[in-house]
Protein backbone atom coordinates (compact mmCIF):
# COMPACT_ATOMS: atom_id res chain seq x y z
CA UNK A 1 0.00 0.00 0.00
CA UNK A 2 1.56 3.28 -1.13
CA UNK A 3 1.96 6.08 1.72
CA UNK A 4 0.07 9.36 1.03
CA UNK A 5 2.24 12.16 1.52
CA UNK A 6 1.17 15.30 3.72
CA UNK A 7 0.67 18.47 1.78
CA UNK A 8 2.82 21.16 1.55
CA UNK A 9 0.90 23.31 2.92
CA UNK A 10 -2.56 24.14 4.51
CA UNK A 11 -5.36 25.24 2.08
CA UNK A 12 -8.43 27.34 3.36
CA UNK A 13 -11.19 28.80 1.56
CA UNK A 14 -13.14 31.91 3.06
CA UNK A 15 -16.48 30.40 2.37
CA UNK A 16 -16.32 27.18 4.86
CA UNK A 17 -18.18 27.94 7.25
CA UNK A 18 -15.61 27.05 10.07
CA UNK A 19 -12.97 29.38 8.12
CA UNK A 20 -12.54 32.05 10.69
CA UNK A 21 -11.59 29.21 13.53
CA UNK A 22 -9.18 27.71 11.42
CA UNK A 23 -7.61 31.40 10.66
CA UNK A 24 -7.49 31.74 14.06
CA UNK A 25 -5.79 28.77 15.04
CA UNK A 26 -3.00 29.02 11.86
CA UNK A 27 -1.99 32.59 13.72
CA UNK A 28 -2.04 31.42 16.81
CA UNK A 29 1.41 31.90 18.51
CA UNK A 30 2.04 32.31 22.12
CA UNK A 31 5.88 33.20 22.52
CA UNK A 32 6.44 30.74 24.94
CA UNK A 33 7.75 31.62 28.34
CA UNK A 34 10.03 28.86 29.47
CA UNK A 35 10.41 28.57 33.09
CA UNK A 36 13.41 27.47 32.70
CA UNK A 37 14.61 29.93 30.67
CA UNK A 38 13.52 32.16 32.55
CA UNK A 39 14.98 31.01 35.72
CA UNK A 40 18.14 30.80 34.18
CA UNK A 41 17.94 34.14 32.73
CA UNK A 42 17.46 35.90 36.09
CA UNK A 43 20.02 34.49 37.76
CA UNK A 44 22.40 35.87 35.35
CA UNK A 45 21.22 39.00 35.45
CA UNK A 46 21.00 39.23 39.06
CA UNK A 47 24.80 37.90 38.79
CA UNK A 48 25.47 40.79 36.33
CA UNK A 49 23.77 43.40 38.67
CA UNK A 50 25.65 42.28 41.93
CA UNK A 51 29.25 41.81 40.45
CA UNK A 52 29.22 43.37 37.13
CA UNK A 53 32.35 42.57 34.94
CA UNK A 54 33.61 39.71 36.41
CA UNK A 55 30.05 37.71 36.07
CA UNK A 56 29.88 38.48 32.49
CA UNK A 57 33.03 37.65 31.47
CA UNK A 58 32.62 34.11 33.20
CA UNK A 59 29.27 33.75 31.47
CA UNK A 60 30.60 34.84 28.63
CA UNK A 61 33.71 32.43 28.36
CA UNK A 62 31.40 29.51 29.67
CA UNK A 63 28.83 29.79 26.89
CA UNK A 64 30.90 30.89 23.77
CA UNK A 65 33.42 28.66 24.65
CA UNK A 66 36.04 31.80 25.30
CA UNK A 67 39.26 32.05 27.71
CA UNK A 68 38.96 35.61 27.91
CA UNK A 69 40.96 37.48 30.61
CA UNK A 70 39.25 40.80 31.28
CA UNK A 71 36.18 42.34 29.66
CA UNK A 72 38.69 44.60 27.72
CA UNK A 73 39.36 41.32 25.96
CA UNK A 74 36.15 40.77 24.52
CA UNK A 75 36.07 44.87 23.11
CA UNK A 76 36.87 45.03 19.38
CA UNK A 77 38.79 48.28 18.31
CA UNK A 78 37.85 50.65 15.79
CA UNK A 79 40.58 49.99 13.90
CA UNK A 80 39.67 46.02 13.90
CA UNK A 81 36.01 47.65 12.43
CA UNK A 82 38.07 49.04 9.78
CA UNK A 83 40.00 46.26 8.70
CA UNK A 84 37.06 44.02 8.60
CA UNK A 85 35.55 46.91 6.00
CA UNK A 86 38.63 46.97 3.96
CA UNK A 87 38.79 43.12 3.93
CA UNK A 88 35.64 42.87 1.72
CA UNK A 89 35.44 42.03 -1.88
CA UNK A 90 34.37 45.24 -3.38
CA UNK A 91 31.34 44.18 -4.75
CA UNK A 92 30.35 42.86 -1.05
CA UNK A 93 31.27 46.23 0.34
CA UNK A 94 29.51 48.04 -2.29
CA UNK A 95 26.33 46.40 -1.58
CA UNK A 96 26.87 46.89 2.03
CA UNK A 97 27.50 50.90 1.26
CA UNK A 98 24.51 51.26 -0.77
CA UNK A 99 21.98 49.98 1.34
CA UNK A 100 23.58 51.82 4.30
CA UNK A 101 23.41 55.50 2.40
CA UNK A 102 19.35 54.03 1.39
CA UNK A 103 18.61 53.34 5.06
CA UNK A 104 20.41 56.43 6.03
CA UNK A 105 18.94 58.61 3.61
CA UNK A 106 14.81 57.17 4.45
CA UNK A 107 15.47 57.53 8.22
CA UNK A 108 17.03 61.24 7.32
CA UNK A 109 13.99 61.40 5.38
CA UNK A 110 11.52 60.59 8.41
CA UNK A 111 13.45 62.72 10.91
CA UNK A 112 12.19 65.90 9.31
CA UNK A 113 8.68 64.91 8.82
CA UNK A 114 7.68 63.19 11.90
CA UNK A 115 7.72 66.49 14.17
CA UNK A 116 11.74 65.59 15.43
CA UNK A 117 12.23 69.70 15.64
CA UNK A 118 9.11 70.14 18.41
CA UNK A 119 7.04 73.15 18.14
CA UNK A 120 5.54 75.69 20.44
CA UNK A 121 2.70 78.02 20.21
CA UNK A 122 1.63 81.26 22.20
CA UNK A 123 -1.87 81.91 23.43
CA UNK A 124 -3.09 85.10 23.63
CA UNK A 125 -2.05 86.20 27.19
CA UNK A 126 1.11 84.65 26.34
CA UNK A 127 1.31 81.92 27.68
CA UNK A 128 3.53 79.04 25.37
CA UNK A 129 2.94 75.88 25.14
CA UNK A 130 5.07 73.51 23.05
CA UNK A 131 7.63 70.09 22.68
CA UNK A 132 10.82 69.65 22.87
CA UNK A 133 12.33 66.90 21.42
CA UNK A 134 15.52 64.75 22.37
CA UNK A 135 17.53 62.34 21.42
CA UNK A 136 18.15 59.42 23.68
CA UNK A 137 22.30 59.74 25.36
CA UNK A 138 23.10 55.88 24.72
CA UNK A 139 21.60 53.26 23.08
CA UNK A 140 22.51 49.52 23.25
CA UNK A 141 22.44 47.43 20.16
CA UNK A 142 22.21 43.41 20.24
CA UNK A 143 23.07 41.71 17.01
CA UNK A 144 23.15 37.51 16.60
CA UNK A 145 26.16 36.06 16.31
CA UNK A 146 27.84 32.54 15.87
CA UNK A 147 27.38 31.22 12.53
CA UNK A 148 24.86 33.65 11.24
CA UNK A 149 25.90 36.83 10.05
CA UNK A 150 23.12 39.51 10.06
CA UNK A 151 24.84 43.04 9.01
CA UNK A 152 21.51 44.18 7.86
CA UNK A 153 20.76 43.89 11.44
CA UNK A 154 22.91 46.14 12.28
CA UNK A 155 22.85 48.91 9.63
CA UNK A 156 18.95 48.69 10.55
CA UNK A 157 19.28 49.95 14.29
CA UNK A 158 21.87 51.89 14.32
CA UNK A 159 21.78 54.14 11.37
CA UNK A 160 18.19 55.39 12.75
CA UNK A 161 19.72 55.74 16.18
CA UNK A 162 22.66 57.97 14.12
CA UNK A 163 20.17 59.85 12.66
CA UNK A 164 18.05 61.10 15.67
CA UNK A 165 20.86 61.98 16.77
CA UNK A 166 22.18 59.56 19.51
CA UNK A 167 25.35 60.35 20.93
CA UNK A 168 26.72 57.02 21.83
CA UNK A 169 26.04 53.66 20.15
CA UNK A 170 27.01 50.13 21.83
CA UNK A 171 26.87 46.53 20.19
CA UNK A 172 27.11 43.60 21.60
CA UNK A 173 27.51 40.56 19.31
CA UNK A 174 28.50 37.08 20.84
CA UNK A 175 31.61 35.15 18.97
CA UNK A 176 31.17 31.56 19.89
CA UNK A 177 34.29 29.62 19.57
CA UNK A 178 36.04 33.65 19.23
CA UNK A 179 34.82 33.37 15.00
CA UNK A 180 34.49 37.06 14.60
CA UNK A 181 32.20 38.10 11.02
CA UNK A 182 33.99 40.46 8.80
CA UNK A 183 30.57 41.55 7.30
CA UNK A 184 28.97 42.44 11.02
CA UNK A 185 32.37 44.44 12.03
CA UNK A 186 32.37 45.84 8.59
CA UNK A 187 28.69 47.12 8.71
CA UNK A 188 29.03 48.85 12.54
CA UNK A 189 32.11 50.82 10.72
CA UNK A 190 29.73 51.85 7.95
CA UNK A 191 26.53 52.65 10.60
CA UNK A 192 29.21 54.93 12.67
CA UNK A 193 28.85 52.41 15.64
CA UNK A 194 31.03 53.54 18.57
CA UNK A 195 32.08 50.37 20.84
CA UNK A 196 31.87 46.62 20.26
CA UNK A 197 31.79 43.83 22.47
CA UNK A 198 31.97 40.27 21.75
CA UNK A 199 29.50 39.72 24.52
CA UNK A 200 26.08 37.82 24.00
CA UNK A 201 22.95 36.32 25.79
CA UNK A 202 21.33 37.26 28.77
CA UNK A 203 24.98 38.61 30.44
CA UNK A 204 24.90 40.82 27.09
CA UNK A 205 21.81 42.50 27.73
CA UNK A 206 22.50 42.67 31.87
CA UNK A 207 25.61 44.25 30.91
CA UNK A 208 23.89 47.20 28.81
CA UNK A 209 20.80 47.39 31.17
CA UNK A 210 22.82 47.85 34.70
CA UNK A 211 26.09 49.18 33.11
CA UNK A 212 29.90 47.76 34.42
CA UNK A 213 32.80 49.36 34.85
CA UNK A 214 33.14 48.48 31.40
CA UNK A 215 30.40 48.43 29.50
CA UNK A 216 28.26 51.25 29.82
CA UNK A 217 24.37 51.71 31.09
CA UNK A 218 22.68 52.18 28.18
CA UNK A 219 19.29 54.66 27.97
CA UNK A 220 17.39 51.64 25.78
CA UNK A 221 18.35 48.19 24.25
CA UNK A 222 17.38 47.20 20.58
CA UNK A 223 17.83 44.21 18.18
CA UNK A 224 16.48 40.55 17.84
CA UNK A 225 18.10 37.54 19.90
CA UNK A 226 17.37 34.15 21.34
CA UNK A 227 15.04 32.99 23.92
CA UNK A 228 17.25 34.07 26.65
CA UNK A 229 17.93 37.54 25.14
CA UNK A 230 14.25 38.07 24.66
CA UNK A 231 13.36 36.93 28.51
CA UNK A 232 16.17 39.19 29.41
CA UNK A 233 14.74 42.22 27.73
CA UNK A 234 11.54 41.39 29.57
CA UNK A 235 12.71 41.41 32.81
CA UNK A 236 15.28 45.23 32.23
CA UNK A 237 12.47 46.59 30.57
CA UNK A 238 11.91 49.85 33.09
CA UNK A 239 14.77 50.48 34.06
CA UNK A 240 15.68 50.72 30.63
CA UNK A 241 13.71 51.03 27.55
CA UNK A 242 13.44 47.99 24.80
CA UNK A 243 12.15 47.93 21.29
CA UNK A 244 10.12 45.16 21.41
CA UNK A 245 9.69 41.26 21.85
CA UNK A 246 9.34 39.60 18.38
CA UNK A 247 8.24 36.96 17.65
CA UNK A 248 8.51 34.98 14.07
CA UNK A 249 9.02 36.08 10.98
CA UNK A 250 5.97 36.57 8.93
CA UNK A 251 4.86 37.40 5.28
CA UNK A 252 1.31 37.67 4.20
CA UNK A 253 0.97 38.21 0.11
CA UNK A 254 -2.40 39.50 -1.22
CA UNK A 255 -2.17 38.45 -4.80
CA UNK A 256 -4.55 38.77 -7.91
CA UNK A 257 -3.20 36.01 -9.70
CA UNK A 258 -1.76 38.11 -12.30
CA UNK A 259 2.07 37.42 -10.68
CA UNK A 260 4.54 34.65 -12.05
CA UNK A 261 3.54 31.47 -9.47
CA UNK A 262 7.42 31.13 -9.20
CA UNK A 263 7.77 35.02 -7.60
CA UNK A 264 4.98 34.31 -4.71
CA UNK A 265 6.21 30.91 -4.09
CA UNK A 266 10.09 31.96 -3.47
CA UNK A 267 8.77 35.22 -1.88
CA UNK A 268 6.83 32.84 1.04
CA UNK A 269 9.82 30.59 1.02
CA UNK A 270 11.24 33.73 2.51
CA UNK A 271 10.28 34.06 5.12
CA UNK A 272 9.69 30.16 5.61
CA UNK A 273 13.74 29.84 5.49
CA UNK A 274 14.05 31.94 8.97
CA UNK A 275 12.94 29.09 11.03
CA UNK A 276 10.15 26.50 11.79
CA UNK A 277 7.80 28.85 13.36
CA UNK A 278 7.66 31.61 10.70
CA UNK A 279 4.72 31.98 8.79
CA UNK A 280 3.64 32.26 5.54
CA UNK A 281 0.47 33.08 3.80
CA UNK A 282 -1.18 33.83 0.51
CA UNK A 283 -4.42 35.34 -0.08
CA UNK A 284 -6.15 34.65 -3.75
CA UNK A 285 -9.65 34.96 -5.33
CA UNK A 286 -8.46 32.41 -8.20
CA UNK A 287 -8.29 28.74 -7.20
CA UNK A 288 -6.12 28.05 -10.14
CA UNK A 289 -3.61 30.51 -9.72
CA UNK A 290 -3.47 29.01 -5.42
CA UNK A 291 -3.34 25.52 -7.58
CA UNK A 292 -0.15 27.47 -9.54
CA UNK A 293 1.22 28.43 -6.78
CA UNK A 294 1.26 24.83 -4.48
CA UNK A 295 2.90 23.16 -7.80
CA UNK A 296 5.47 26.31 -7.74
CA UNK A 297 6.45 25.31 -4.26
CA UNK A 298 6.50 21.47 -5.04
CA UNK A 299 8.96 21.88 -7.81
CA UNK A 300 11.20 24.47 -6.16
CA UNK A 301 11.51 23.76 -2.04
CA UNK A 302 13.82 20.77 -3.07
CA UNK A 303 16.11 23.86 -4.86
CA UNK A 304 16.82 25.43 -1.06
CA UNK A 305 19.58 24.67 0.90
CA UNK A 306 17.32 25.31 3.89
CA UNK A 307 13.96 23.05 2.36
CA UNK A 308 14.05 20.96 5.81
CA UNK A 309 12.78 24.10 7.65
CA UNK A 310 10.84 25.78 5.03
CA UNK A 311 8.66 22.52 4.85
CA UNK A 312 8.22 22.50 8.54
CA UNK A 313 7.50 25.96 8.39
CA UNK A 314 4.82 25.66 5.18
CA UNK A 315 2.98 22.21 6.72
CA UNK A 316 2.43 23.64 9.99
CA UNK A 317 2.03 28.19 9.86
CA UNK A 318 1.59 28.40 6.31
CA UNK A 319 -1.35 28.62 4.00
CA UNK A 320 -2.98 28.97 0.34
CA UNK A 321 -6.50 30.65 1.24
CA UNK A 322 -9.17 30.92 -1.37
CA UNK A 323 -10.89 34.78 -0.90
CA UNK A 324 -14.10 35.86 -2.44
CA UNK A 325 -12.47 38.90 -3.82
CA UNK A 326 -9.87 41.48 -3.31
CA UNK A 327 -11.06 43.60 -0.98
CA UNK A 328 -12.03 40.39 1.10
CA UNK A 329 -8.56 40.02 1.17
CA UNK A 330 -7.76 43.01 2.32
CA UNK A 331 -10.40 42.40 5.41
CA UNK A 332 -9.05 39.50 6.02
CA UNK A 333 -5.09 40.75 5.90
CA UNK A 334 -6.38 43.76 8.63
CA UNK A 335 -7.29 40.79 10.55
CA UNK A 336 -3.88 39.03 10.11
CA UNK A 337 -2.24 42.65 11.04
CA UNK A 338 1.51 40.86 9.45
CA UNK A 339 4.69 41.78 10.05
CA UNK A 340 5.37 42.00 5.65
CA UNK A 341 2.65 42.56 3.47
CA UNK A 342 3.01 42.21 -0.33
CA UNK A 343 0.05 43.50 -2.48
CA UNK A 344 1.01 42.26 -5.53
CA UNK A 345 -1.40 43.01 -8.20
CA UNK A 346 -2.10 45.13 -11.27
CA UNK A 347 -2.92 47.98 -9.09
CA UNK A 348 -1.57 47.82 -5.87
CA UNK A 349 -2.23 51.35 -4.32
CA UNK A 350 -5.91 50.62 -4.52
CA UNK A 351 -5.86 47.65 -2.24
CA UNK A 352 -2.95 49.41 -0.27
CA UNK A 353 -5.54 52.18 0.66
CA UNK A 354 -8.05 49.26 2.22
CA UNK A 355 -5.41 48.16 5.21
CA UNK A 356 -4.89 49.43 8.31
CA UNK A 357 -2.72 47.29 9.71
CA UNK A 358 0.61 46.03 8.79
CA UNK A 359 4.54 46.23 9.32
CA UNK A 360 5.70 47.07 5.90
CA UNK A 361 3.71 46.94 2.98
CA UNK A 362 5.07 46.32 -0.63
CA UNK A 363 3.47 47.14 -3.14
CA UNK A 364 3.34 45.55 -6.42
CA UNK A 365 5.20 42.45 -8.09
CA UNK A 366 8.51 43.61 -8.35
CA UNK A 367 8.41 44.42 -4.98
CA UNK A 368 9.75 41.70 -3.42
CA UNK A 369 10.09 41.61 0.75
CA UNK A 370 13.96 40.72 0.51
CA UNK A 371 13.97 43.74 -0.63
CA UNK A 372 13.06 45.73 2.38
CA UNK A 373 15.35 43.02 4.18
CA UNK A 374 18.30 44.85 2.78
CA UNK A 375 18.36 48.03 0.78
CA UNK A 376 15.14 49.61 0.53
CA UNK A 377 15.50 51.57 2.66
CA UNK A 378 12.56 51.50 5.48
CA UNK A 379 13.65 49.42 8.33
CA UNK A 380 13.03 45.85 8.93
CA UNK A 381 12.69 45.84 12.26
CA UNK A 382 8.65 44.97 12.61
CA UNK A 383 5.93 44.12 14.79
CA UNK A 384 4.87 40.51 14.61
CA UNK A 385 2.27 38.21 16.38
CA UNK A 386 -1.12 40.81 15.10
CA UNK A 387 0.93 43.93 17.33
CA UNK A 388 0.93 45.78 14.19
CA UNK A 389 -2.34 46.55 15.18
CA UNK A 390 -0.47 48.62 17.65
CA UNK A 391 2.70 49.16 16.92
CA UNK A 392 5.23 50.13 14.16
CA UNK A 393 8.32 49.78 12.40
CA UNK A 394 11.56 50.84 14.17
CA UNK A 395 12.67 54.53 13.40
CA UNK A 396 13.84 57.51 14.22
CA UNK A 397 10.98 58.00 16.41
CA UNK A 398 12.31 55.86 18.82
CA UNK A 399 15.61 56.93 19.82
CA UNK A 400 13.60 60.15 21.04
CA UNK A 401 11.82 61.49 23.95
CA UNK A 402 9.58 64.16 24.06
CA UNK A 403 9.73 67.12 26.82
CA UNK A 404 6.53 68.89 27.10
CA UNK A 405 7.05 72.72 27.66
CA UNK A 406 4.77 75.02 29.60
CA UNK A 407 5.14 78.87 30.32
CA UNK A 408 2.50 80.44 31.71
CA UNK A 409 1.94 84.25 31.77
CA UNK A 410 0.94 86.37 34.58
CA UNK A 411 -2.34 86.74 33.12
CA UNK A 412 -2.53 83.00 31.82
CA UNK A 413 -2.04 81.79 35.22
CA UNK A 414 -5.02 83.95 36.43
CA UNK A 415 -7.57 81.72 34.19
CA UNK A 416 -5.42 78.58 34.38
CA UNK A 417 -5.39 79.31 38.27
CA UNK A 418 -8.44 78.81 39.20
CA UNK A 419 -9.29 75.75 36.55
CA UNK A 420 -6.74 73.83 38.38
CA UNK A 421 -8.05 74.90 41.78
CA UNK A 422 -11.47 73.95 41.35
CA UNK A 423 -10.28 70.60 40.04
CA UNK A 424 -7.71 69.79 42.99
CA UNK A 425 -10.52 70.76 45.55
CA UNK A 426 -12.55 67.87 43.36
CA UNK A 427 -10.28 65.80 43.85
CA UNK A 428 -8.86 66.60 47.65
CA UNK A 429 -5.97 67.99 47.22
CA UNK A 430 -5.79 70.87 48.48
CA UNK A 431 -1.86 71.63 48.42
CA UNK A 432 -2.52 71.50 44.43
CA UNK A 433 -4.76 73.78 44.33
CA UNK A 434 -3.31 76.57 46.85
CA UNK A 435 -0.68 76.50 44.86
CA UNK A 436 -2.21 77.47 42.10
CA UNK A 437 -4.26 79.86 43.80
CA UNK A 438 -0.93 81.60 45.22
CA UNK A 439 -0.46 82.79 41.98
CA UNK A 440 -3.69 84.67 41.46
CA UNK A 441 -4.20 88.21 42.24
CA UNK A 442 -4.53 88.95 45.81
CA UNK A 443 -7.76 90.38 45.58
CA UNK A 444 -9.25 86.88 44.75
CA UNK A 445 -10.63 84.94 47.59
CA UNK A 446 -9.34 81.61 48.30
CA UNK A 447 -11.13 78.55 49.37
CA UNK A 448 -10.75 76.54 52.76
Amino acid sequence: MSQINPPLITRLDSTQADFNEKLTNLLAFEASEDEAIDRVVAHILLDVKKRGDAAVLETTNRFDRLSASSIADLEITQAEMQAALISLSPERRSALETAAQRVRAYHEKQKAECGSAGFSYTEADGTVLGQKVTPLDRVGIYVPGGKAAYPSSVLMNAIPAKVAGVKEIIMVVPTPDGVKNSLVLAAAAIAGVDRVFTVGGAQAVGALAYGTKTIPQVDKIVGPGNAYVAAAKRRVFGTVGIDMIAGPSEILVICDGTTNPDWVAMDLFSQAEHDELAQSILLCPDAAYLDAVEASIARLIDTMPRKDIIRISLANRGALIKVRDMQEACDIANNIAAEHLEISAENPQQWADQIRHAGAMFLGRYSSEALGDYCAGPNHVLPTSRTARFSSPLGVYDFQKRSSMIYVSEQGAQSLGKVAAELAYGEGLQAHARSAEYRLKPNLKQKT
